[in-house]
């Protein structure tokens, strides 16, 4: 079923989710499984990576989850590993949308709400900002999960405030060079970067890459496949040294970080990546990644 075709908003889509929030999390991430994949969730001997992370989000409750899927907090683990260096410059931390003083912002930055995913406002030149249309949306995000869309534990007890950080400039492509590292008990097995997504993240082309940076055969559903060669990045080595430090403290994460000619720059860590409702090409690449996913009943 391509629920995205029957109800095409994705405004709709969460407000439909929203009043479906008194369903407990189990049965409605079984549920989202079967609508979105296709396929019944099997959650007593989970084999498939999206089985597995659909069992992480109902099972897995480590605290450090939280700190570090808040875009603020998380700032405080990157410095604990010794990794301070490889943060983006913050220009302010605020608890209310009023607080923020627009006139002392440098021209460009982006603006961040520390407790969801896909709440960043880009702002590339703050002449043509329209002020009060960046308040009124910042007001609408600014709210506590009580439930996500996709029933991600994580980011339930976060508190919402906004954080405005540099704006990483996209590269001769007009992309932001982004890697994300897939991550297994402090081990990279894979990444996946993107092209051609900035301007429309839906028409982007996605690949997945290994430890040495080499084409995997294997590609998301949702996305076009990267056919074209890309280069590997300067420094891609010490990028995986990167991930590999913040990712030992997790049974699983995805280590997000940016390069800009050489430059290594922290992005998030993300726990639940696509919220566990990913299809790939071959169906096989799910369960390569989920021979990975070490899980336990120990939480």
């Amino acid at each position: 079923m391509d629920y995205k075709k029957i109800i095409k908003s994705q405004k709709y889509r969460f407000e439909i989710l929203k009043l479906l929030s008194f369903i407990p999390d189990n049965i409605m991430i079984k549920l989202q499984y079967k609508i979105k994949t296709g396929r019944i969730l099997n959650l007593k001997a989970p084999q498939r990576y999206t089985e597995k992370l659909q069992w992480y989000k109902l099972n897995y409750r480590n605290s450090l989850l939280t700190q570090c899927a808040d875009k603020y907090t998380v700032r405080a683990y990157v410095k604990k590993k010794g990794l301070g260096h490889i943060l983006n410059e913050l220009y302010g931390v605020y608890e209310k949308v009023d607080d923020i003083n627009f006139d002392i912002l440098p021209n460009k930055f982006v603006i961040k709400v520390t407790n969801s995913s896909g709440t960043n406002i880009f702002i590339s030149d703050k002449k043509t900002m329209d002020i009060n249309l960046v308040k009124s949306q910042l007001n609408r995000w600014m709210v506590p999960q009580k439930k996500s869309h996709g029933r991600e534990w994580c980011y339930y007890n976060i508190k919402p405030r906004i954080i405005i950080e540099r704006l990483i400039e996209r590269d001769s492509n007009n992309d932001l060079p982004d890697y994300k590292f897939f991550c297994f008990n402090g081990r990279v097995f894979c990444l996946y970067t993107m092209i051609e997504y900035v301007d429309n993240h839906e028409n982007g082309k996605l690949g997945f890459y290994d430890t040495r940076f080499k084409k995997m055969p294997y590609r998301r559903m949702d996305f076009g496949d990267i056919t074209e060669e890309i280069p590997k990045p300067r420094g891609f080595e010490k990028m995986v040294e990167i991930a590999e430090v913040l990712s030992k403290d997790f049974p699983h994460v995805r280590v997000d970080l940016y390069n800009t000619d050489g430059r290594i720059i922290f992005g998030e860590l993300t726990f639940y990546n696509a919220s566990g409702y990913t299809s790939f090409y071959p169906d096989e690449f799910d369960y390569i990644l989920g021979n990975q996913f070490e899980i336990s009943q120990k939480s």
